[in-house]
């Protein structure tokens, strides 16, 4: 049953998503703008959490997982460092990520012609 219910989480923000692209004709800036503030405001919120908990992947693949990792590890942080915690948190948190991202990225342009 969990894999249904990451299938519909995960669908359901794709959706939404799309709906910010078709209807609202935002663009793919605004629009990952927009679903990242969202998880970070439900996670601030302390919502999205247990949608982590209801979904599994459903909530954390999707790049509203991004918002809710950059404020709970700000959130976290700021427990224990105060304010200072807040910018360290942030970076401590998402730092594996987006630095796979990078190097990915770097070996993908080295391996593959990219068109230009």
């Amino acid at each position: 049953m969990i894999f249904f219910w990451a299938f519909v989480v995960g669908g359901a923000i794709c959706v939404i998503g799309q709906i910010l692209f078709d209807v609202f004709k935002l663009n793919p800036g605004q629009t990952l703008t927009i679903l990242v503030v969202v998880g970070a405001i439900l996670d601030g919120l302390g919502l999205y959490e247990p949608l982590i908990d209801f979904a599994g992947a459903g909530a954390t693949v999707p790049i509203t997982s991004f918002g809710n990792s950059l404020v709970h590890g700000a959130m976290q942080e700021a427990e224990t460092h105060g304010l200072v915690g807040v910018v360290t948190g942030m970076f401590e948190v998402t730092s594996a990520g987006i630095s796979a991202a990078i190097i990915f990225g770097v070996i993908g342009a080295i391996i593959f012609k990219p068109k230009g």
